[in-house]
């Protein structure tokens, strides 16, 4: 059974990114808490990422918890992390100096028999930062920071089957809540809830063959439903005045997608998954159906202890916050987004880790205004931590966001943050 980490980038000014991923269990099974504290100061030259810059020097605390809890077939675990984020300038401003962000998580494992097992994971966000909630991979849906407390809840559960030792079957359903604090808008001046309030299912079955210890391939299918909760106007049509509301962007998918896992060696290993995705606009008569490609692939190696490198690639339609009428009345739906990320983990001496992330999102915009142009975003990480003790550790990093689109209605930037700061642990 392995464990789930989520590990949130805190860097400088609110949160830059969320990484969730799977990490072998631990070899010290004595402790089953775990409490720390983080101190950062920081510099964002541009914490309302805008293209006319802002900078504001500032400081960051926040606290975590996690737990995990294994038993004989069962592992429960959870986390809370808490930060609090404060930026001078705002206060010389007269603004809220303040932002705080929230994130929960909660993961069950548990094996019914040696051929059922079931996991069921949950992660609750509430920020500012676009990028928190947003797992590795998955496209960022808002390019830019929002005011208010804004909440993303994201579940999943899945039940693996062992028919035979060489076949078997993998039930998946996913769930995503997204809730916007910005609402009370028009159909000239949409509000974020009004635009991206919504609630996804997705439901996918797959059937897995193992060729061998070190290969497994697999057929699935899938089907996602994204029903948009705000009752707000979010655009009229030109030429017969109609408003459009937010249901207007409901939409169901249809999957179908072939796969493979393989060991290259014990420590290179690597999976894809390529299909395609077929998408229809339940509630609006001017929207085009959507024909294009889904998957995604990643390759891990691990070089040396405590050393690894991993890629990976999403492909998916995805909701946007762009809302653009042209003038045959058509609105802009959603997007089709391809993520490219990778990250490289490096202890440079036995005390100094370094490590370096990176993600790139090209999004294509799907009707109404703005169709067929598109957006870039690029997110940047430098970390380098030093451990004085298994308890006190100290860190210094750099992040840069890039955010350009052709879309004349749209607004590129740039985002440069430092910070330094200390956590303890116990």
């Amino acid at each position: 059974m392995k464990k789930f980490i989520a590990s949130v980038g805190l860097a400088a000014a609110g949160i830059a990114s969320v990484h969730a991923a799977y990490s072998p269990d631990s070899s010290d099974n004595t402790k089953i808490w775990t409490i720390s504290g983080t101190l950062r100061g920081f510099y964002d030259d541009n914490y309302i990422t805008s293209p006319k810059k802002v900078g504001s020097l500032g400081f960051e605390v926040s606290p975590s918890f996690q737990l995990n809890a294994p038993f004989a077939q069962t592992e429960i675990g959870l986390r809370y992390v808490y930060g609090l984020y404060y930026y001078q300038n705002r206060e010389h401003l007269g603004q809220n100096p303040i932002d705080q962000s929230h994130e929960f998580d909660l993961w069950i494992d548990h094996a019914f028999t040696p051929r059922w097992e079931a996991r069921f994971e949950d992660t609750v966000t509430v920020s500012q930062e676009p990028g928190l909630g947003a797992p590795v991979g998955q496209p960022v849906n808002v390019d830019q920071r929002v005011e208010g407390n804004n909440l993303v809840n994201g579940a999943n559960f899945s039940l693996t089957t062992d028919w035979t030792p060489e076949f078997s079957t993998k039930l998946s359903y996913g769930n995503t809540f997204v809730s916007y604090q910005n609402s009370g808008g028009t159909a000239f001046d949409p509000s974020l809830s009004g635009l991206l309030d919504r609630d996804e299912n997705l439901v996918s079955l797959n059937f897995q063959r193992t060729l061998s210890e070190e290969t497994m391939v697999w057929v699935g299918a899938q089907y996602g439903q994204v029903n948009y909760l705000s009752s707000e106007a979010i655009a009229v049509n030109p030429n017969t005045g109609a408003f459009y509301y937010s249901s207007s962007r409901d939409n169901r998918s249809y999957y179908g997608y072939v796969g493979a896992s393989h060991s290259f060696l014990e420590n290179l290993s690597g999976s894809i998954q390529a299909g395609v995705q077929y998408t229809t606009y339940t509630h609006d008569s001017n929207a085009k159906d959507a024909l294009g490609p889904y998957g995604n692939a990643s390759l891990t190696y691990t070089y040396a202890s405590g050393s690894y490198a991993s890629i990976g690639v999403t492909e998916s339609r995805n909701a946007t916050d762009t809302v653009a009428v042209n003038s045959n009345g058509q609105i802009t739906q959603d997007q089709e987004s391809t993520v490219v990320y990778g990250s490289i983990n490096h202890p440079l001496t036995p005390k100094l880790i370094g490590t370096l992330t990176a993600n790139y999102q090209y999004s294509i915009y799907n009707g109404g205004a703005v169709d067929n142009q598109n957006s870039d975003l690029v997110d940047l990480g430098v970390n380098l931590s030093y451990t004085f003790t298994p308890h006190l550790s100290a860190e210094a990093g750099y992040n840069f966001d890039w955010y350009t689109t052709a879309a004349a209605l749209m607004q590129n930037y740039n985002r440069n943050r430092v910070y330094l700061g200390v956590t303890a642990s116990y």
